[in-house]
């Protein structure tokens, strides 16, 4: 069966990457706007309606607006932005957030695709929670280290135009509302935002998060040790084709005396590791951020809605 696709906004750098991933299938048609036309609603809602999925690779604003455009009750819209990742009437595009969480994917017609930080965020501390290591109101903090590309076309074309000020890494995020925040607590279930630091630094793609804990502190208050995270995050994502769970206190990272955050680049992988003392412990995830952090994770939802094979296309 082919299955005709839609992406509206296919000129950013979601939207390319995603018409990479689909220009690999046979099992797929995309429908394409005529570049003169692609402000023009009504053809944009002409090709909305006529595809089995759409991907909004838009705006917050005009991601709503181009749902709404939307009156086929058999499309399937896959929202790139951030607009609806909240939304009770969305599904949240994560299919490892929890062993139900492929079922509701499958299920609806309204999916939001996740952030690259809030992804790397969530496969770390979700598990955590459920195991009950994390207590829901314990207070957390995260830094996130990602390469230009995150920031679109314009940080692009601002990073290659060679100044000399965007050689270092670029801490932002400085008034503590980083849009990605409300999805980090309400897919861990927190209740508390966690303490959110981004950086972005002078390469093109790569991401990862780093989560502190003190392990006195939880288990709410008793304790715990890092074989408890390990065995966490080990059980949770047992099979998973994706998520890679590194060995407790990683040797080969260890030898290298230092973290390499494009070692998942080019693929719709995470991993993630825990690195710990007997007192003190480093979470931490890495992912490319246009693939498993973005156009990746889309067409991962796209696979699992439509019942396909959930790695067809991707590595």
């Amino acid at each position: 069966m082919t299955y005709h696709v839609y992406v509206d906004g296919q000129e950013g750098t979601t939207g390319l990457r995603i018409n990479e991933y689909l220009a690999r299938r046979n099992d797929v048609e995309v429908l394409r706007i005529d570049p003169e036309r692609r402000k023009d609603n009504a053809e944009r809602a002409r090709l909305l309606n006529a595809a089995d999925v759409a991907f909004l690779c838009l705006p917050d604003v005009a991601a709503r607006e181009a749902a709404a455009l939307v009156t086929n009750p058999n499309t399937c819209l896959i929202d790139a932005s951030t607009a609806h990742r909240t939304s009770s009437d969305w599904v949240f595009g994560l299919p490892e957030l929890a062993p139900e969480q492929r079922e509701k994917i499958r299920r609806s017609k309204r999916i939001s695709n996740p952030g690259c930080h809030s992804t790397a965020f969530i496969l770390l501390v979700r598990p955590l929670v459920d195991a009950g290591l994390i207590a829901p109101d314990m207070p957390i903090s995260a830094t996130s280290i990602t390469g230009y590309s995150g920031g679109g076309k314009k940080m692009i074309e601002q990073y290659e135009s060679g100044d000399p000020a965007l050689l270092a890494p670029r801490p932002y995020g400085l008034g503590l509302s980083h849009k990605h925040l409300p999805e980090m607590k309400a897919h861990t279930r927190m209740a508390l935002d966690p303490v959110f630091l981004p950086i972005v630094g002078p390469f093109l793609k790569g991401l990862s998060v780093t989560v502190p804990l003190h392990l006195s502190q939880l288990n709410s208050g008793r304790g715990a040790s890092a074989n408890d995270l390990q065995r966490a995050l080990d059980e949770r994502y047992a099979g998973e084709p994706f998520i890679r769970v590194m060995p407790l206190r990683d040797a080969a990272t260890l030898a290298q005396g230092h973290f390499n955050v494009q070692a998942a680049n080019d693929t719709n992988r995470a991993d993630l590791f825990v690195f710990a003392t007997e007192t003190q412990a480093l979470l931490m995830s890495r992912l490319d951020n246009l693939g498993k952090g973005a156009s990746g994770a889309a067409v991962q939802s796209m696979n699992v809605h439509l019942g396909l094979e959930e790695t067809a296309g991707l590595v």
